[in-house]
């Protein structure tokens, strides 16, 4: 490893000291470090960084010459940080600074034995499907980021009433969802937004989507996993003129009459996975799979 960037949230600073300890130890092994320029700067306006280091804005400033992104917060910073990344191929590693991370799921008590079982090849690459998004007529604010690594969502806007979502599988009617939206997720948004709709967890290497109703009317609906190469179209009906969709924390607003084209994205993000962490055990640490808490509570 010798070159990286580095990508936090832009507007606070929550994890000072985890900040210090990434940049020292990736400066002990003599690596060079870019910092998303937002970042960069409050980090200076806080007096937190001993020296300058170099800077960068946006995808055009990065290449394949980095070998590492590293990003401190919690899965929200890494969904923000593939905005960057894109089509790049740079593998992705999560220092956790936030809650609960599924996706970063390293250990801020553990970033320098972390870095340092990266740098003596103690690490796997989890590459994870992303899906890509078209819309008919066109919706100008994907045109460019127009993917999610988590979910693709469609959600009723300004109204208390149901939506309803004309969904088709390979140009075969599948069902007309009545609810408050759907959500089409990946293997790694099956612990997202999907789980907490009742949706299953994926393994991430999984060659699934997932299809989950969100508070649906018809109690009969529930989650669908369908293989990846599927390509799903959408069509939404509502009282309102209006309705969302977001990919992952992008959102925009569209008319009803819109068509939706959800499918596989023609590339990856590459994940690192240290050898001191695995999906398992990730499950069992952050949903307590196992856990018998009956005895911890004096009655």
């Amino acid at each position: 490893m010798k070159k990286v960037a580095i990508y936090g949230q832009s507007y606070s600073i929550s994890a000072e000291k985890e900040i210090q300890i990434l940049l020292n130890v990736l400066q002990e092994n003599k690596i060079d470090s870019f910092i998303e320029k937002k970042f960069y700067d409050l980090l200076v306006d806080e007096n937190i960084l001993d020296k300058s280091y170099a800077t960068f804005s946006d995808f055009s400033d990065l290449d394949t010459t980095f070998d590492t992104m590293f990003t401190l917060g919690g899965d929200g910073t890494i969904l923000r940080a593939v905005t960057y990344i894109r089509n790049l191929g740079i593998p992705i590693l999560g220092i956790n600074t936030g809650r609960l991370g599924f996706l970063a799921t390293i250990n801020k008590n553990n970033i320098k034995e972390s870095v340092q079982l990266i740098l003596r090849g103690d690490y796997s690459i989890q590459e994870r499907t992303l899906l890509t998004v078209k819309t008919k007529p066109e919706t100008k604010e994907f045109k460019e980021l127009n993917f999610a690594l988590n979910e693709v969502t469609i959600a009723r806007k300004n109204t208390t009433s149901m939506i309803g979502v004309k969904t088709s599988l390979d140009n075969e009617y599948l069902t007309n969802y009545w609810a408050d939206g759907l959500i089409i997720a990946t293997p790694t948004g099956s612990t997202g937004y999907s789980l907490s709709c009742n949706g299953p967890v994926i393994s991430p290497d999984s060659k699934n989507f997932v299809i989950t109703p969100i508070a649906p009317h018809n109690l009969s609906a529930r989650s669908m996993v369908i293989s990846d190469k599927t390509e799903i179209k959408l069509s939404i009906d509502s009282r309102e003129k209006d309705f969302l969709i977001s990919l992952d924390s992008r959102i925009t607003t569209v008319p009803k009459n819109t068509e939706v084209f959800i499918k596989k994205a023609t590339f990856t993000v590459k994940s690192i996975i240290p050898k001191n962490q695995s999906f398992l055990q990730t499950l069992r640490t952050k949903l307590l799979w196992g856990e018998d808490t009956r005895n911890e509570t004096n009655l």
